[in-house]
């Protein structure tokens, strides 16, 4: 039996519009497309807060995907809504709304029967909330944390505290260059591996992601897609690939990260040619499996 990931992050509804469409009150927020990803790989619990309008069907559809939603408040008030529009290059966006609602009041509380859990991942949310988690989680083997430009500037003490405790850092390159002041790859994965993480992912977007395993280099492309709908959520739905496959592995070393690297980039891949969570919801172990292989063939020789 598979062991489980604890995610604990935002549950949202977005109002997207691409070059390819648009869609409102789509379900969103990073442990929601977290949790869809990891649950091709194990079954995921998850922790987070939403208002009396989440609907009941969105409820049963994550139950459906074997997500344990035990840890999801449902409170008095609205959920947390983003609104944004993307660019003719998909990679630019601007942000239209950002309305915390409930979120804004979010204390993670992690229920007893989840404070065990092997595995954890730790949403882009404040550093001092991801901080309150880690004093509730007893003996955790794994731990990853996502964070982001916001907390970097404003949350830097705080944040530094949480790096120093997590065993996978994922980041993207500018906001290494941001904690690190090092516009270098190799430069900045040296300070950024001093601050603590023995694992560090640094995340490119459409152009794939780096894994440094003690200063030690991987490289996977990102799986290429015809077209890309809606890149809401990627990253999330490739740390959710990434540590769903991690909880089927006796033990995490340079190869089991390589491998989980690459299902992480196949679990974004699918995620971005659909609105939402589309793209997840109707997936086989199958379709993971052929991109799996696929992608594995453009990083070997």
């Amino acid at each position: 039996m598979n062991d489980s990931v604890l995610v604990v992050g935002s549950v949202a509804f977005d109002d997207v519009e691409t070059p390819f469409g648009k869609r409102e009150n789509a379900l969103g927020g990073s442990a929601v497309f977290f949790s869809m990803a990891a649950s091709h790989f194990t079954s995921p619990r998850m922790v987070g807060v939403a208002g009396k309008d989440f609907p009941e069907e969105a409820l049963t559809m994550l139950r459906q995907h074997k997500i344990d939603i035990r840890g999801l408040e449902i409170v008095e008030g609205k959920t947390f809504r983003w609104g944004g529009v993307y660019h003719e290059n998909i990679n630019q966006r601007d942000t239209l709304y950002t309305d915390l609602n409930v979120f804004a009041d979010f204390k993670p509380v992690i229920p007893r029967e989840y404070r065990q859990t092997p595995f954890l991942f730790l949403g882009n949310i404040q550093p001092s909330l991801q901080l309150e988690v880690l004093d509730q989680i007893k003996d955790p083997k794994y731990i990853a944390l996502d964070t982001m430009n916001l907390w970097i500037n404003t949350k830097l003490d705080d944040l530094l505290n949480v790096i120093r405790k997590v065993d996978l850092l994922i980041i993207n390159d500018s906001e290494l260059t941001l904690l690190t002041k090092e516009t270098n790859l190799l430069a900045g994965l040296e300070k950024l591996h001093e601050m603590g993480p023995q694992h560090i992912i640094i995340k490119k977007g459409e152009h794939g992601a780096f894994l440094s395993y003690n200063t030690e280099l991987f490289y996977s492309p990102a799986f290429p897609v015809k077209q890309a709908s809606d890149p809401t959520g990627a990253g999330d739905s490739f740390a959710g690939g990434l540590m769903g496959y991690l909880t089927t592995c006796k033990e995490i070393d340079f190869t089991t990260l390589k491998k989980a690297l690459v299902y992480g980039c196949v679990m974004g891949s699918f995620v971005v040619e659909k609105f939402s969570t589309d793209g997840l919801t109707q997936l086989d172990q199958k379709q993971i499996e052929l991109r799996f292989n696929a992608l594995r063939t453009l990083v070997t020789i």
